[in-house]
């Protein structure tokens, strides 16, 4: 039995006392929205670089990671990538590999800062982009995406306490400063750090129903801030 099973028989007890609507079946079809193919295993890809911050990448991946099938691939500019708060991590693929999949997922952190200017990893990001079927940044994530001129013309947002230094990167970007996370088409942009974990359960919401959201929000005890117009931290202009 692995640990996503472990887990489901381990709260069947709790979630008998749960509306029998929370653990519906998720729906076999493929998301018009997101082009998603919910009977198949949704497969993420998530870009990984030294100094990327810990939680915009192990929050979002947390929650996915709990859907009935799923493979997650790690892709970087060289094997072992160290977290700004110091864990490392393994990337199963290297860059320049362009790969195929349901869901891009670029985290952010202290170094996006260094990034915004490495032509290499701007010229893969635009690469990629074109074979993901939905774009998904977290953070100053949104920093690469929009250095790289894919959010040109996207309403996004971005880290509300860098907010001034990833709006001013391109002001071709209908930025918003209160907005949690931001849906626009390919294009799902969240604020800072925990706010990432929010996006990937709309996410979720949006591709495998919010029975599926629920479910998920209620095994890794975390309570969902499900508003997406109202950040805490939000710009005041």
């Amino acid at each position: 039995m692995n640990r996503r099973e472990f887990i489901l028989a381990g709260s069947a007890m709790f979630a008998a006392g749960l509306s029998p609507k929370l653990f519906a079946a998720s729906p076999t079809a493929t998301h018009a929205q997101t082009g998603v193919q919910t009977q198949a295993p949704l497969k993420v890809l998530a870009l990984v670089f030294d100094d990327y911050e810990t939680l915009d990448l192990h929050g979002p991946l947390e929650m996915l990671g709990h859907l009935p099938s799923v493979e997650i691939t790690l892709i970087g500019p060289q094997p072992t990538v160290r977290s700004y708060q110091g864990p490392r991590v393994v990337a199963d693929r290297l860059l320049d590999a362009v790969v195929e999949c349901d869901l891009l997922l670029i985290p952010g952190g202290m170094g996006t800062r260094k990034l915004v200017d490495d032509t290499r990893l701007l010229d893969w990001l635009k690469r990629q982009a074109k074979v993901s079927n939905k774009i998904f940044s977290v953070c100053t994530g949104a920093a690469l995406l929009a250095k790289a001129d894919l959010l040109d013309g996207v309403s996004a947002t971005t880290n509300k306490m860098a907010y001034s230094w990833v709006t001013g990167l391109n002001d071709k970007v209908i930025w918003q400063p209160s907005a949690r996370w931001v849906d626009d088409g390919r294009f799902l942009t969240s604020s800072g750090v925990s706010a990432g974990i929010d996006a990937a359960l709309f996410f979720i919401a949006q591709t495998y129903g919010e029975a599926q959201a629920r479910k998920i929000e209620t095994l890794t005890e975390y309570q969902w801030n499900s508003d997406a117009d109202k950040d805490p931290y939000a710009v005041i202009s």
